[in-house]
């Protein structure tokens, strides 16, 4: 057990790598596609979109971890004007606040149950009103169709960090493209193999664990094929995605939340003028999907929240990328589970997981992080783990 393998290349897999590295391990990274990054792509071009997260909460451990490595880089916050545009779509009408019961509600901080659902909890509390406002509110971390359905611990819990003052959410100037390029150099200066375009499929496996532990830390689907594991399954939300450059206009909106639906509109631009070129803004925005809907239905409701904030907005498309987003925007917890009900990390056979579904803690891709560099702690302790002599004098694991 000399090698620790690291398959997938996303902000996990990242996490994994520099974590053994640190501690002496020899590493291999496998990542299919030609670039690094998983679902922290930010798309080349003049048009800097991210494909997957967008904000680092500072409140995250995700943080620090970066920040002490050198690998944080420069990032934006949201510009005191900016903040004044932040407007919610609330029975069909564009407001400037939310209603004050909601906001009480983010604000309480004792803790919410995790075997009811949110919806029910926060009208014992607030009043229906606020409990769908809060509810709908959450789509933006949640990406789910129904946040109300959820563990009431799992969405307060986001509702007190999205709702945060100062805000917690800070934006990577660039997109993710800086911190995973800083994040894939760091890894490759502490002797980390990267290879890209690499696929790792099930034939090739039992010849990378019979050296040394192996982190899956790809989307739980490709580890459920990839390891033939049908218990590898969990929750997550369905989203359409619409990504616009448009011709700048004062006074257009910041963001746009929808309360009457989940449902989130964003200038990206705001806080980092970069991500488009001079007189163009990016606006992105996520509408969640019930399972069998058509992403035309969300597409629909994101062009309803573009006319609200965003007037005219049609004749100043320069750019526009539509898609679905499916299983691929985290766990989500029902009621009567927490995140230690997810799959294990810990798989056995010198086998581990990591990424944002799986048994760790977090907000949005602080999971990802955290999981990532736990894998990597229990695979170091099995390179470490003493050999057991044997009768003939040769060395095997110790159980």
């Amino acid at each position: 057990m000399q090698h620790i393998h690291v398959v997938g290349g996303g902000l996990a897999g990242l996490a994994a790598a520099v974590t053994a590295a640190e501690s002496g391990a020899a590493v291999t990274l496998y990542e299919a596609h030609r670039t690094l990054g998983g679902r922290a792509r930010t798309a080349g071009g003049a048009h800097l979109a991210n494909e997957g997260p967008h904000a680092l909460y500072n409140g995250g451990p995700h943080w620090a971890w970066l920040r002490r490595r050198g690998l944080l880089g420069p990032v934006a916050s949201v510009p005191p004007l900016e903040g004044t545009r932040f407007r919610f779509r609330r029975r069909g009408r564009l407001r400037r606040v939310p209603p004050l019961a909601m906001l009480r509600l983010a604000r309480h901080r004792g803790p919410a149950p995790a075997g009811t659902d949110f919806l029910g909890w926060a009208t014992r509390r607030a009043g229906e009103e606020a409990a769908r406002t809060a509810a709908h509110y959450m789509g933006v971390a949640l990406f789910h169709h129904d946040p109300g359905a959820l563990s009431a611990a799992f969405v307060q819990e986001r509702l007190r960090r999205a709702t945060a003052l100062p805000p917690e959410a800070h934006y990577p100037v660039g997109g993710w493209a800086g911190i995973v390029g800083r994040t894939a150099d760091h890894a490759r200066n502490l002797g980390v193999r990267i290879e890209t375009g690499a696929r790792v499929d099930a034939a090739a496996l039992p010849g990378l664990t019979r050296t040394g532990p192996v982190i899956v830390a790809t989307h739980l689907a490709a580890a459920r094929a990839l390891l033939d594991d049908p218990s590898l399954t969990w929750d997550s939300g369905r989203a359409a995605l619409i990504d616009l450059a448009l011709r700048s206009r004062r006074g257009d909106a910041f963001i746009v939340s929808d309360l009457d639906a989940p449902g989130w509109i964003e200038r990206f631009t705001a806080p980092d003028p970069g991500l488009a070129p001079a007189g163009e803004e990016l606006v992105q925005g996520q509408i969640p999907l019930a399972p069998g809907a058509p992403r035309a239905e969300g597409t629909r409701r994101a062009e309803e929240l573009l006319d609200l904030g965003f007037p005219g907005w049609r004749d100043r498309v320069t750019w526009r990328s539509d898609a679905l987003s499916s299983g691929r925007t985290g766990a989500v917890d029902p009621p009567g589970t927490t995140w230690r009900d997810r799959p294990a990390i810990d798989r056995g056979d010198g086998i581990l997981l990591a990424g944002d579904q799986v048994a760790a803690p977090g907000l949005l891709s602080e999971v990802s992080f955290n999981s990532g560099i736990e894998a990597a702690v229990l695979a170091l302790g099995r390179l470490r783990r003493p050999a057991r002599p044997t009768a003939a004098g040769a060395g095997t694991e110790e159980p």
